[in-house]
């Protein structure tokens, strides 16, 4: 078992949110999802209040030029958000609201896709009432239950246990005996991880 932790306004959750199942399915590796927010632990170990893509510009040039190969090679589209990075607050909010039913990763896909290809504005909830219909659940009754105080808590838990793992980005990956493992381009040696370790604990 792996963790997937991610975040909407992410960069590099995009082609992580669109990969993570099919390569984990293939080594035998079940997904557990895991949507938190990033803001938190930047002010808190960084200091920053915005991307640091945007508080570096020049890492930022670089890191939209970097996706664009990483895209290209997934074969993922990409558009350049208008707006970066978009406020992922209500979406991760509805994301906590499907894990229960088993939604959460198709609906996360439809965000990012909405977010990094259709510049869609992740923030308002009329953006999201379509995308929660597209995976079979009632728009209402989700964004009702996603300003709930239990939803609301237990994503501020998702943060808690993100600084508890050690986790400074996303997108994250944390395998069952603790491992860390950072960015997208990691995510293949997580499952390995994951695989080898499961192996050895059965032996």
């Amino acid at each position: 078992m792996i963790e997937f932790w991610y975040e909407f306004g992410s960069t590099y959750s995009y082609p992580a949110a669109m990969r993570v199942e099919r390569l984990a399915q293939s080594a035998g590796v079940t997904v557990a999802w895991r949507p938190f927010l990033l803001g938190p632990l930047f002010h808190e170990q960084q200091g920053l209040n915005d991307s640091p893509f945007n508080a570096f510009p020049v890492k930022g040039d670089y890191m939209w030029r970097d996706l664009q190969r990483v895209c290209d090679l997934e074969g993922l589209p990409l558009v350049h958000p208008s707006q970066f990075p978009r406020n992922g607050l209500l979406a991760a909010r509805v994301a906590i609201c499907g894990l229960e039913d088993g939604w959460t990763p198709a609906f996360s896909r439809a965000v990012y896709q909405a977010n990094f290809v259709d510049d869609q504005d992740i923030s308002q909830a009329e953006v999201l009432a379509p995308l929660i219909a597209s995976v079979g659940a009632a728009p209402d009754a989700v964004l009702a239950a996603a300003a709930s105080d239990p939803v609301k808590s237990r994503l501020k838990a998702h943060v808690r246990q993100a600084q508890e793992r050690g986790l400074f980005g996303a997108p994250s990956f944390v395998t069952a005996d603790g491992e860390l493992f950072w960015g997208n381009d990691r995510l293949e040696q997580a499952l390995d991880w994951a695989v080898r370790h499961q192996t050895l604990e059965q032996a």
